[in-house]
């Protein structure tokens, strides 16, 4: 390649980099800002002065209980992920690994499920939670979703491009289907686990149309539909507001920064094999 043509792609990913990190950076810089100075007009980018009044603000504030929004958010899409990767690796095993009458209608209908919009099973939903007196629970927010058709589809991919070898001796050496399932292909499928983890994360976390539904008890809400609250009728406080947004993001970035070479093993490998 061409020394102009390096400069060119380093210059597209620059640029695409920046599109991504401004908003990141505007969003901390307004987060340390007062509220008179996040109100000027024009806005500026530096804070003058530094301040910490939006992280007081959400972080003492007793009408609005943050912290307790955030551990509620951390509780729930932790549990969201441990399911999803319990149904998720069983049922795509099965599908990937096992001989049974239907199972590719089976598979394709679970696949088709991915075409049907998240807001048409909101109401069903909703009757369901009520019926089993899950209304205003966290339960409501871990559980529904927990059976994932993407997590399906995606683990079974990965592990059809597992040798069929590995499992043949492990049979050979007296290996049942439990065995060959935890022993074997779970060992080797840590980079697809670890990318349906942090996918599986990402969507229970930054959830907020759902949890906005259901839960209505201001100390048990999830983070994102909290957050709503603090937007007010006429005015916007945005160090409040930007605060609380640095707030939530802190948890995925940590995320993505200590999964992200499993992600993208995962990514690279679950697409090999159809």
């Amino acid at each position: 390649m061409s020394k102009l043509g390096t400069v060119a792609r380093y210059a597209v990913l620059l640029l695409i980099t920046a599109v991504f990190v401004t908003p990141l950076v505007w969003m901390l810089l307004t987060s340390v800002k007062t509220y008179d100075d996040a109100q000027q007009d024009p806005p500026t980018w530096l804070p003058n002065p530094f301040s910490t009044y939006g992280y007081d603000q959400i972080l003492n504030s007793t009408a609005n209980p943050v912290l307790r929004w955030f551990l509620n958010s951390m509780l729930a899409a932790s549990l969201h992920t441990l399911l999803v990767l319990a149904t998720a690796s069983m049922a795509a095993y099965a599908l990937a690994r096992m001989r049974f009458r239907g199972r590719g209608l089976l598979f394709a209908l679970i696949v088709g499920t991915l075409f049907l919009p998240p807001t048409s099973l909101i109401i069903p939903n909703f009757i369901i939670a009520e019926r089993i007196n899950w209304i205003d629970t966290l339960t409501i927010v871990v559980v529904p979703g927990a059976a994932s058709a993407f997590g399906v589809f995606f683990l079974r991919q990965f592990f059809l491009s597992i040798p069929a070898e590995l499992e043949e001796a492990a049979v050979l050496d007296g290996a049942n289907q439990w065995q060959i399932f935890r022993r074997v292909l779970l060992p080797l499928s840590k980079p697809a686990l670890a990318t349906l983890a942090v996918l599986s994360f990402l969507t229970n976390w930054n959830d907020f149309l759902w949890p906005v539904y259901v839960l209505f008890s201001p100390e048990r809400l999830t983070l994102p539909a909290g957050l709503g609250l603090l937007q007010g009728a006429y005015v916007t406080d945005y160090p409040v507001i930007m605060a609380g947004a640095m707030l939530a993001s802190v948890p995925v970035l940590v995320l993505f920064v200590f999964a992200q070479r499993h992600v993208i093993q995962g990514v690279s490998r679950s697409g090999l094999k159809g």
